[in-house]
């Protein structure tokens, strides 16, 4: 045995060392150090989240309005009932206006299920506010002949005054329009204007009726006193029907024939809630046209925030390799300037949602509707500002993670 053997047999054993383990931040770490960044530019951080705060904000109001515009027009239609049916002349196959029978109203409300019916008639006369106006100036008002259960059927409501009934329907009378009102500045009843060839005395004023909108623009006067005064010829123009909410679809397929037994092609049957509800589809498409817009927003926002964290990065060199010279991995420098960043969109979309809120509470508040924001759109926009801030810190944490302690610290 050498020596050397022997002094290997003999000699004591090093002990073995392990590497220290590189640290490793909690979860509570990563926020302090990322938000340290953020409390040291303060200004800088606050405009670069108003970018973000303003996209959000507008796709919130977007948002909320639309949804607090759709619940009043859902409440409006609930209100008013989809139950009305309206049943007009067509034409016939030489292209001439088909008149309906006299007594169409009638005819209808034989109909088991029909809760009520009732009719109008355009005259060919005009209505102005004086008899010195000249005759072709009419402002779009029409002259109509109406039954005295007229607003009771399409659920009409009076501003002011009272409607036609049995006795004042028989002399000149009139109830205007809303618009007709305003078109004519008559803003009460007891006034006159000049209709067809002499003063009639205004009864009342009706509010907008949303279900027929024809009578907001029109001059209604008594049946009989639109055949003695106006020379009308008696026959409808329109027909409107108030059916059994489980039997709407049912009348609807009779009331054609029942009008028309011998040409029931050139009867027009329509339901008036259904122009009511194509709104709320055409509040959809719009809403998502402004959608559009404000993810625009939000996209420029992220393009201030990248910006920010590229600058800040350029910055805060010589802090990052003193971190790397610490002990601090790539990890840990990616980490914390990719916190910094959704931090910075997060608080930006925060604040955007509390002023979408606010934007769409004044306007519902100012407008007389419910005020109604999905929960969801508001979750939406936070998370989508936060992931836009954690793409748009993709490159300056990559680029923050790449550099090495003595080129951080020789290039601050």
């Amino acid at each position: 045995m050498t020596a050397t053997e022997q002094f290997a047999r003999t000699a004591p054993a090093a002990p073995s060392e392990k590497l220290p383990s590189p640290a490793r931040l909690r979860p509570r770490d990563i926020l302090a150090v990322g938000l340290s960044g953020l409390r040291g530019r303060k200004l800088r951080a606050v405009l670069s989240a108003l970018g973000i705060a303003i996209g959000v904000a507008a796709m919130v109001a977007v948002v909320g309005i639309g949804t607090s515009s759709q619940a009043q027009l859902a409440d409006q239609i609930a209100k008013l009932g989809t139950n009305l049916l309206s049943v007009g002349p067509g034409s016939n196959f030489a292209g001439a206006e088909v008149k309906l029978p006299e007594d169409a109203d009638g005819m209808v409300q034989r109909i088991g299920p029909v809760e009520s019916a009732t009719q109008t008639g355009k005259t060919s006369a005009t209505v102005r506010r004086t008899d010195k106006v000249d005759s072709r100036i009419t402002g779009g008002i029409q002259v109509l002949a109406a039954r005295d259960n007229l607003l009771g059927t399409v659920g009409g409501k009076l501003r002011s005054g009272r409607f036609l009934d049995p006795a004042t329907g028989r002399y000149p009378g009139v109830v205007l329009g809303a618009k007709a009102a305003d078109r004519l500045g008559v803003d009460a009843p007891g006034g006159q204007v000049w209709l067809g060839d002499q003063w009639f005395t205004v009864l009342g004023i009706l509010d907008p009726v949303p279900l027929a909108p024809e009578l907001d623009s029109s001059a209604m006067v008594g049946w009989e006193a639109a055949k003695t005064y106006l020379g009308f010829d008696g026959h409808p123009g329109n027909v409107y029907t108030r059916t059994k909410e489980s039997a709407v679809e049912a009348v609807r397929d009779v009331l054609a024939p029942t009008v028309n037994p011998k040409s029931p092609n050139e009867v027009k049957v329509s339901r008036p809630s259904d122009a009511l509800a194509a709104q709320l589809a055409a509040k959809d498409t719009f809403n998502a046209l402004l959608l559009g817009l404000g993810a625009v927003a939000l996209l420029v926002g992220g393009v201030g925030v990248a910006n920010t964290m590229v600058i800040a990065v350029l910055e805060r060199r010589q802090e990052i390799g003193l971190r790397r010279a610490l002990g601090a991995h790539r990890g840990q420098i990616r980490t914390q300037f990719l916190t910094e960043a959704v931090a910075l969109a997060g608080f930006g979309g925060l604040a955007g949602a509390a002023l979408g809120g606010l934007a769409t509470y004044g306007y519902a508040t100012a407008k007389g509707w419910p005020f109604a924001i999905p929960a969801g759109a508001l979750a939406a926009a936070i998370a989508a500002s936060a992931l836009v801030g954690a793409v748009a810190g993709l490159y300056p944490a990559a680029r923050a993670a790449r550099l090495t302690p003595t080129e951080a610290l020789a290039t601050g």
